[in-house]
């Protein structure tokens, strides 16, 4: 029996899947593409005796904040070590990259895998879905969107990466700008004299129409976000990743009909110098993106 860890590939997307599809993740091909084009060299596959049996990927956010993500082992090949090999492996090309701080998003089982690696403890995070019967979304007129591309869109997308570098602590323009032009109707942005007062984004899963990032400085612009983005959104199912020192949007989204799925702790190792503020980060993007 042998572990081989190699660079991942686009030919390995449909076994990306395959793994996703086994976690019962909501992620599509399209993210898979996002972190190959984000970090072609800090993107892992284990392959057990010639089948990929699991995966981890990476992405440098302005050169000051490193994310872990789709940690995902095959079941039939749990408890060989895979998991840790691919953090370890991981972790070795970030250290090369001297990025002063590492994240990442924890499940229950995962966290004391990460806590041997050193990783710490930074706030709780929970997984909410909301599952809407057809009547409940009939037609609601959707409010103007925000085009990424042109005109005004740009000037008020422009402003929605500079609030988002300041909630997140780092720049993922990039990552965004993807986001944004794959699901442009989910591009909301609540202004404020020259600034904003929040914003959202999403994305259509394969699950679920996904709400993240969702941040905001007041509680009408926290609730002015999340009603357009069920306006928006014709799925029956929504998911969020709501922040739990967040101010307003654990209630929000009780109030709206979201139940909680599972609970995420979002962790960090080495210098964790700009954090963000979570108070006014109202969900995030997702677990494999911070």
């Amino acid at each position: 029996m042998s572990l081989h860890i190699r660079l991942m590939t686009p030919a390995d997307t449909s076994a990306g899947m395959r793994l996703k599809e086994l976690a019962g993740w909501n992620q599509t091909e399209e993210d898979w593409r996002r972190f190959l084009d984000a970090g072609p060299e800090g993107c892992f596959v284990a392959e057990w005796n010639g089948h990929v049996a699991g995966t981890v990927t990476t992405i440098v956010y302005g050169g000051v904040l490193a994310w872990i993500g789709m940690v995902l082992v095959d079941p039939q090949f749990r408890g060989r070590g895979i998991g840790t090999a691919l953090l370890t492996r991981a972790l070795e090309y970030l250290s090369t990259r001297q990025v002063p701080c590492v994240k990442l998003d924890a499940t229950p089982e995962g966290r004391p895998i990460y806590e041997k690696l050193g990783f710490h403890a930074e706030y709780a995070i929970e997984r909410r879905a909301l599952r809407r019967p057809n009547n409940a979304r009939a037609p609601v007129p959707a409010p103007h969107r925000t085009n990424p591309g042109n005109g005004s869109g740009r000037e008020a997308f422009d402003r929605i990466l500079t609030m988002d570098r300041e909630v997140f602590g780092a720049d993922r323009s990039a990552l965004l700008r993807s986001v944004a032009s794959a699901a442009p109707q989910f591009v909301i942005a609540v202004p404020q004299g020259s600034g904003l007062e929040g914003y959202g984004l999403g994305r259509r899963g394969s699950r679920a129409d996904h709400l993240g990032p969702w941040a905001a400085h007041t509680a009408p612009a926290a609730r002015k976000v999340l009603e357009q983005f069920l306006a928006r959104s014709r799925r029956e199912v929504v998911f969020v990743d709501d922040v739990q020192e967040n101010l307003w949007a654990p209630e929000l989204l009780v109030e709206h009909g979201f139940r909680t799925s599972r609970g995420l702790t979002r962790m960090y190792r080495g210098e964790n110098n700009d954090p963000g503020p979570p108070k006014h980060l109202c969900a995030i993007l997702g677990p494999e993106f911070g």
